[in-house]
C-alpha cells in the first residue's frame, strides 16, 4: 500500500537510515534523520536541524532540488485538511516576514497531513 499510496499523492513514512544514507553528502556531520516522508518522488525529511525538502526533477528524476530550511526561520506554517469539494490537504510553509508561502506542499489526503504538521510544530515550537 506504502508505493501506491505514494504514486497518488498520499505521504507515507520512510526509514530513517535509508534517508540519511540517500542524504549523506546533504546532512553535516553528527546530522540525524528524526522523520521522512515521502509523497510521490519528493521527500519531507526532518531533522534536529532543519526541514529538508527533496524534489526530484523531470522523467528519471536524476535532477534533485534539496530546499534546506532551518527551523528557525520558519515564521508561521498552516494545514488545510480536504473536504468534501476540494479533495486535496495543503501544507504551506512561511519564512521569516515574507507574505507569501515559500513552501506549498499538496497531498491527495488528510492521512499524513496532520502527523507532518505536528512534527513541524514539535521542530519549529522547541
Amino acid at each position: 500500500m506504502g508505493l501506491f499510496s505514494g504514486l497518488i499523492g498520499n505521504a507515507s513514512q520512510k526509514d530513517n537510515s535509508k534517508v540519511a544514507r540517500d542524504l549523506e553528502g546533504i546532512l553535516i556531520a553528527g546530522e540525524e534523520v528524526e522523520l521522512a516522508y515521502v509523497l510521490v518522488r519528493d521527500l519531507i525529511v526532518f531533522t534536529e536541524k532543519r526541514l529538508i525538502l527533496v524534489d526530484k526533477q523531470g522523467v528519471t528524476g536524476k535532477k534533485i532540488s534539496y530546499k534546506s530550511i532551518p527551523y528557525p526561520s520558519i515564521s508561521r506554517f498552516t494545514v488545510e485538511t480536504s473536504g468534501h469539494f476540494d479533495l486535496d490537504a495543503e501544507l504551506k510553509i512561511w519564512i521569516s516576514s515574507a507574505e507569501e508561502p515559500a513552501e506549498v506542499l499538496q497531498f491527495k489526503s488528510d492521512r499524513n497531513v496532520v502527523e507532518i504538521q505536528q512534527a513541524l510544530a514539535a521542530a519549529v515550537l522547541k
